[in-house]
């Protein structure tokens, strides 16, 4: 299902985004625990740079309760985000803020799909509109994430399989990061 709703994005919008199974494989089942299991997805780099040139803010929202379970510490999880943000800065992409949720308590303010993480961007950066955002994840939690704080949502079936569509929570569905920046490449410059 294609998202009507592309064809409105210019520089005012935000963009929020997973992480595991987004931007880089996930490990079902499992945690990405240090850089050497960090691995990208196909396009995504190239889809970051398109991204950056599109939105106004990027910013990044991942649940990460492995540091709480003990099977990396927040200086691991630091350390994968430092060296993901070089790689896609080199290449000319951008994320200019990483939220994350070490809690393992699902009632915590901060962990997806409760608004916390979406929240505090807000409180970061005044100028995000949720009216003009979108988020882009792998998990209905992620979907029930951009709807509580007023996003459009995008679910990314690259390792799950997609919803039954149509649903309140999802208003459309990709099969990978890249595919979503092509559609909104050709929506923005057919206007």
């Amino acid at each position: 299902m294609k998202a009507a709703f592309l064809n409105k994005i210019d520089r005012s919008w935000t963009l929020f985004l997973d992480r595991d199974g987004v931007i880089n494989h996930e490990t079902e089942g499992d945690y990405v625990t240090n850089w050497s299991e960090f691995h990208f997805y196909d396009g995504v780099k190239d889809a970051m740079t398109f991204f950056a040139t599109i939105f106004n803010r990027i910013i990044l929202v991942t649940n990460q309760r492995g540091v709480s379970k003990g099977l990396m510490d927040e200086a691991d999880l630091k350390e994968i985000h430092l060296n993901m943000l070089g790689a896609l800065e080199s290449h000319g992409g951008r994320i200019d803020r990483i939220y994350y949720c070490t809690d393992l308590d699902d009632i915590s303010h901060n962990r997806k799909p409760n608004p916390g993480m979406g929240l505090q961007a807000k409180k970061d950066f005044p100028e995000i509109d949720f009216n003009k955002a979108i988020m882009i994840g792998n998990t209905m939690g992620d979907m029930q994430f951009g709807k509580n704080i007023g996003t459009y949502t995008i679910f990314i079936s690259s390792n799950r399989p997609a919803p039954v569509m149509p649903n309140s929570l999802v208003d459309a569905v990709y099969p990978t990061l890249i595919s979503v920046a092509k559609d909104i490449r050709l929506h923005t410059t057919q206007r």
